[in-house]
């Protein structure tokens, strides 16, 4: 299986494009921050971001996905059925404590050395480049100009892990679909 991780920073248009990627018969996985944000606003809790267990919840949340496949645990490709590409990973997990600056938990920095140790993720990672603003949500409360630091911090967090930016544009949707899908359809690099 080879799992390809989509990443840069809020609002760049990853989920679009992941549901582009659906559409077109890729085995595709959701967000886990987004999902753990979304399941303790639903239980009145406004910012769990602020809540110092969130980095570890979403580590637990990215690890539980990858191990069962995809975001609901059952295959929901009728494409190529080997490659899965997700919305962000362990790095990216990194990189939001980094910027919240909080510590590297001992749950985050054991994902990381497991992902890196089994070889888990593509060493190519799909960099989507801003759109030029940033749309706030309920999960995501982020200026356009802090959006550019975090991008910053997701980018030296991924070359610091020894990954490789594939930059994709801000372009239209189909563009950036296109653009993702000339990546993942290539052979298998050895």
């Amino acid at each position: 299986m080879r799992r390809y991780v989509l990443t840069g920073t809020p609002g760049a248009g990853k989920t679009a494009i992941l549901r582009g990627l659906h559409e077109l018969g890729y085995e595709v996985v959701e967000e886990a921050a987004t999902a753990v944000i979304a399941r303790a606003q639903a239980q009145g809790e406004e910012e769990p971001w602020t809540r110092a267990s969130f980095v570890d919840e979403v580590v637990e949340l990215q690890r539980e996905r990858q191990l069962e496949g995809t975001a609901t645990g059952r295959a929901t490709a009728t494409g190529p059925a080997t490659v899965q590409v997700f919305d962000r990973s362990p790095v990216c997990t990194h990189a939001l404590a980094t910027y919240l600056g909080r510590p590297v938990s001992r749950a985050l920095t054991a994902e990381i050395e497991r992902i890196t140790t089994e070889e888990i993720y593509e060493r190519q990672v799909l960099f989507i480049r801003n759109l030029g603003f940033c749309e706030p949500t309920s999960a995501r409360r982020i200026s356009f100009q802090e959006s550019l630091v975090f991008e910053k911090v997701h980018e030296q967090s991924y070359r610091t892990f020894g990954y490789e930016l594939i930059d994709i544009p801000a372009d239209d949707l189909a563009h950036r679909v296109a653009a993702v899908t000339s990546v993942i359809s290539q052979p298998h690099r050895q």
